[in-house]
């Protein structure tokens, strides 16, 4: 297929990132490309560490799904094996080790979230264990000999680490490299990463040279915020949308993000571009109320579809701004009889109930979340730990603004 003209893809690659190094090699290579009518090979991986994707994941996917339809190839690298190191980047202590089986289990969500963005037919998805598995012994000493531990210990987070004397372990050092044999194994002409990904995707230009390839380019792009409008989006800190979260609960945390974050957020997560996005970001300045909305509903249109999205914003007038309780709430029958809720003379532990209604996965969160003043029965506030309701008849939970079930005891 014929290329869009060099300048016109340049744009498509600069647009929104934080670098492209280096830019002439860029140009090079598209310049190349539609010479010889071959397109280029664009990776990315993510490590499946854990199960879901959220829209800080999208900045990237968006871009990649942007150059694919440019014409060049998309491979989404899914990180099986790299994943069972864990991505030390930023980190101030070696990553808890996941199992192949958690791995396994996360990987499963990932091509059919990752579909969500990207074009399914013109993209090539691998795993990386299918080639770092099959390392021997003497390759892996090969690889490792291509780098030497100064400049590892030239990365932030490494000489922060080694400077006030905490642990490195070498597994961690080995992270970067096998980053660098997926683009030596693919070929690589182009890798996508965060800006925090920048010095893994400069060793896989390092070491794809050692190997008698011509480096790859990398394009860094920025990292989204997260709802705190603080930390980087992370599920670990619990400030993240995901892709593939219901549309009432993209809709709700979007409403929750500091005024502040609009302007990143509408230009990083709206899908929305030129003329449009330079008018939502002066509503933003204006009226930051009415642009959250927008927003919010432009971030569900974009996975779920503008019905959706137009349901979401009902649901959350409704619950928010009316106090009203959503028609849609879940039932759950429970019985006294139950070894789970352990009822005592005829009464049950409110943590207990909350976790067997789905409305928090433990029951030391469920305290947490009672605590907090989180929690509430029949529309009353509980805030006592030792809280318990009588196992009889139905009650109506609610955490949170958003999260509501019924609870019924049946014999």
């Amino acid at each position: 297929m014929p290329f869009p003209p060099v300048a016109e893809q340049l744009d498509v690659f600069r647009r929104n990132a934080v670098e492209v190094v280096p830019e002439e090699e860029l140009v090079r290579k598209l310049e190349r490309s539609a010479r010889m009518g071959e397109p280029l090979r664009v990776k990315q991986g993510f490590d499946p560490t854990r199960p879901d994707l959220h829209i800080g994941h999208a900045v990237s996917l968006r871009k990649l799904r942007e150059i694919q339809e440019l014409g060049h190839e998309i491979i989404f690298v899914v990180g099986d094996y790299t994943a069972l190191i864990g991505d030390p980047s930023g980190r101030s202590e070696l990553r808890p080790r996941l199992t192949t089986e958690e791995v396994a289990a996360n990987a499963r969500t990932y091509e059919e979230q990752v579909f969500r963005i990207l074009d399914r037919e013109r993209t090539r998805v691998e795993y990386n264990s299918r080639w770092l598995a099959s390392l021997r012994l003497e390759d892996i000493l090969k690889l490792t000999a291509q780098y030497t531990v100064a400049r590892m210990l030239e990365r932030e987070d490494f000489a922060k680490r080694y400077a006030s004397g905490s642990p490195i372990s070498l597994v961690e050092f080995m992270y970067p490299l096998l980053q660098a044999y997926d683009s030596v194994a693919l070929r690589a002409d182009i890798e996508l990463g965060g800006a925090d990904q920048t010095f893994n995707l400069l060793v896989g230009r390092a070491i794809q040279e050692r190997y008698g390839q011509e480096p790859q380019v990398c394009l860094m792009m920025p990292l989204l915020r997260g709802t705190d409008g603080v930390q980087k989006m992370s599920k670990s800190y619990d400030n993240y949308v995901g892709i593939a979260q219901p549309a009432e609960e993209q809709y709700g945390r979007t409403m929750s993000i500091p005024d502040d974050l609009l302007p990143e957020w509408y230009q990083l997560a709206s899908g929305l571009s030129g003329e449009a996005l330079q008018q939502a970001l002066q509503r933003a300045e204006t009226d930051p109320y009415a642009a959250k909305r927008e927003l919010a509903g432009l971030i569900v249109q974009l996975y779920h579809g503008g019905d959706a999205a137009r349901a979401a914003a009902e649901r959350f007038d409704l619950v928010h701004r009316q106090r009203g309780v959503p028609d849609d709430v879940p039932l759950v029958e429970v019985s006294v009889a139950e070894e789970d809720l352990a009822a005592e003379e005829g009464q049950v532990w409110l943590p207990r109930l909350l976790v067997r209604a789905g409305l928090a996965p433990s029951t030391s969160q469920a305290v947490r979340l009672v605590q907090q003043g989180a929690v509430s029965v029949d529309g009353e506030r509980v805030s006592d730990r030792s809280a318990g309701v009588a196992a009889v008849g139905e009650y109506l939970l609610q955490r949170g603004k958003r999260h509501f079930a019924r609870v019924r005891f049946v014999d």
